[in-house]
């Protein structure tokens, strides 16, 4: 039994294909075909039903690869305590971002992050929670960041800072004579939302909970991936949407005319660093932790007075 064998089996179990397996771990096909066949020989069991499409992990199987992952996730975690020995600051960072936070967040921190560390190779993945969560769990990310909580119970939440939500309206829209607005004063079906998926959706939605989700007034509806272009459609069209507090620190002057805050109290979302119960990199995690604290206002990092919104 070797640590490839073990790397091939748990590849093939996670993209329940052979050729994907083969393609993520940049080999050929029958060169990790050979590779699992023999580890099955050796075990004298059999890993995989492959009669089935896609590949279906036997019930022996899956008991193995969970062993398996446990096994190198403590051998990956020997490179930690080297470079530790060794006062090294390297190796490979896989991060993982929502949408709503990435394009707002990230240009905050992450230039001076990867002049400071030079041999950190940081890979960044945008993705929706839910995808997070399954790659944190299948170690195919050391960390994410996300809103939370998440009630996972294999993943570790450590919160980094509380940003409030603002509402972005329109200027025909009559609530733009207010210089804050309160909850009761929205019309759900006024609001344009991002599409299914996104946490993000979920929190708008439960901030007007109180309202119930009538079918929309409005003969258009459009529901986007993409905060940006919901901004787009506030600024020509009606209506409004909610944007992240980030949002506002890049934003051009004349922008901020759609801006709308509420009245006290303020809607937040808790934003976390999220890592796997048998995290790895446990010094790179921490340095790119300081590095965002460092980078974001101060007054995000404490709740305060307002109310947190979740977004399950």
């Amino acid at each position: 039994m070797t640590i490839v064998q073990l790397e091939y089996v748990i590849a093939v179990d996670r993209h329940r294909s052979f050729a994907r397996a083969a393609k993520s771990c940049f080999v050929t096909q029958p060169t990790l075909s050979m590779q699992v066949k023999k580890l099955e020989e050796e075990l004298n069991v059999i890993l995989f039903d492959r009669s089935k499409k896609p590949v279906m992990t036997t019930d022996i199987g899956r008991k193995i690869i969970a062993q398996a992952k446990i096994g190198l996730r403590s051998l990956k975690k020997i490179e930690d305590v080297i470079n530790d020995e060794k006062d090294e600051i390297k190796g490979e960072l896989r991060l993982g971002v929502i949408p709503t936070l990435s394009p707002y967040l990230l240009p905050l921190f992450i230039t001076d992050f990867i002049q400071k560390y030079p041999q950190v190779n940081l890979v960044i993945e945008e993705l929706i929670s839910e995808h997070i969560i399954k790659k944190l769990n299948d170690d195919e990310l050391d960390l994410g960041i996300l809103v939370t909580p998440l009630n996972e119970k294999n993943l570790i939440e450590t919160p980094l800072f509380y940003e409030s939500f603002v509402v972005y309206m329109s200027t025909n829209h009559p609530l733009t004579k207010k210089v804050k607005v309160a909850f009761d004063d929205l019309n759900i079906n006024e609001m344009w939302l991002l599409k299914e998926g996104h946490c993000f959706r979920n929190q708008a939605i439960n901030i007007c909970a109180d309202q119930l989700l009538a079918e929309s007034k409005n003969q258009l509806k459009f529901e986007s991936g993409s905060l940006e272009t919901l901004k787009r459609i506030v600024e020509n069209q009606y209506g409004f949407t909610f944007l992240p507090e980030l949002a506002m620190m890049t934003m051009e002057e004349i922008k901020k005319k759609y801006i709308r805050q509420f009245k006290t109290p303020e809607p937040v979302r808790e934003v976390s660093l999220v890592v796997h119960r048998s995290f790895l990199k446990e010094r790179l995690i921490n340095l790119l932790k300081d590095e965002i604290l460092d980078h974001i206002p101060v007054h995000l990092r404490e709740k305060g007075e307002r109310k947190l919104v979740e977004w399950v």
